[in-house]
C-alpha cells in the first residue's frame, strides 16, 4: 500500500488508493502532493465563491478526484493526447486527469469568470503544464476553429440532459475521437431520447458502462459517444437553444 505525510503532517490515507489501485493507477509523491494542495485551494476559495458543496476531504477524494478518474474503467487514456472538459465547475473531471495523466494536453471551459479564475490559481500553484482554463459558453467556443473538432476526447460532469450536453459537446471532437458524458442515477431514458441528438451531430453510443464507485455504494455511469462524422455546421445552435429545444426531444 502507499502512504504518503503530507504538508501538516496529514496523510492521504490507504483507501485513496487502494481505490484508484482498483482503477490501475498509481501516483508517486509529487502527484498526491498536488492533488493534496488542489483541496486546499477549493476549500480557501469555496469561503468565498460555490464551488462544491462536498467539502470533507475524505468526500472529496472519493466523489471528485475518484469519480473524475473513473474513466479509465471505459477507456485507456495512454493514446489521448488532446482533451476538453466542457462545464468544469471546479475543475472536475479535468484538473485530476491531468495531475494522474501529465502527458494530456487540457482545456477547462467554464461559463463563469470568477471559476475560471479558480481554476487559474490551481494551474500555477500546482504547477500544472499544457493545460488552459477558459472563460465562455460551450455554443460560442465551438465554432472557432481553434476548437472545433480538434480533440481527441471531450468529457463533462455537467447536469444537462444528455441530448444538450451532446450539442455542447460533440463538436469539438475530431472524427475518430470520444465523447465520454460523466452521470449518475438512472440513465435509460436520458439515453433513448439522446439518440437522435447523438446520430445528428455525427456520433454514436458505443459503450455504457455502470458501476459502483471502487470500495463504495455510489452509482455512476459512463457514457462513451463515438465520432463518426463530421457535426453539420449549424451545430451548436446559437446559446441558449440547445438547452430550450433539445435535438430529437
Amino acid at each position: 500500500m502507499f502512504k504518503y505525510f503530507l504538508k501538516g503532517d496529514s496523510i492521504l490515507n490507504d483507501k485513496f488508493m487502494s481505490q484508484l489501485e482498483s482503477l490501475h493507477i498509481q501516483l508517486d509523491k509529487n502527484q498526491i502532493e498536488k492533488f493534496h494542495r488542489y483541496y486546499e485551494l477549493m476549500i480557501e476559495w469555496n469561503k468565498v465563491m460555490n464551488l462544491t458543496g462536498i467539502t470533507d476531504y475524505e468526500e472529496v477524494k472519493e466523489k471528485h478526484f475518484v469519480d473524475s478518474l473513473s474513466i479509465t474503467r471505459t477507456m485507456a487514456l495512454s493514446s489521448i493526447k488532446s482533451v476538453i472538459d466542457i462545464g468544469t465547475g471546479a475543475g472536475f473531471p479535468g484538473i485530476p486527469l491531468k495531475i494522474a495523466f501529465p502527458h494530456l494536453k487540457i482545456v477547462l471551459l467554464d461559463s463563469l469568470q470568477k471559476r475560471v479564475h479558480f481554476l487559474n490559481k490551481v494551474i500555477e500553484e500546482i504547477e500544472l503544464y499544457d493545460i488552459v482554463a477558459l472563460h465562455g459558453r460551450a455554443e460560442d467556443y465551438a465554432r472557432n476553429p481553434e476548437y472545433r473538432e480538434q480533440f481527441d476526447l471531450c468529457v463533462s460532469r455537467a447536469v444537462a440532459n444528455l441530448s444538450v450536453l451532446s450539442e455542447y459537446c460533440i463538436p469539438y471532437v475530431k472524427v475518430g475521437g470520444i465523447f465520454i458524458a460523466y452521470k449518475s442515477g438512472n440513465i435509460q431514458d436520458e439515453l433513448e431520447q439522446s439518440e437522435m441528438a447523438v446520430k445528428v451531430l455525427g456520433g454514436t453510443i458505443e459503450n455504457v458502462e455502470k458501476f459502483n464507485l471502487p470500495q463504495s455504494e455510489i452509482e455512476r455511469s459512463l457514457i462513451s459517444i463515438k465520432k463518426k462524422k463530421n457535426t453539420g455546421k449549424k451545430y451548436p445552435r446559437k446559446a441558449g437553444l440547445p438547452g430550450k429545444n433539445p435535438i430529437g426531444i
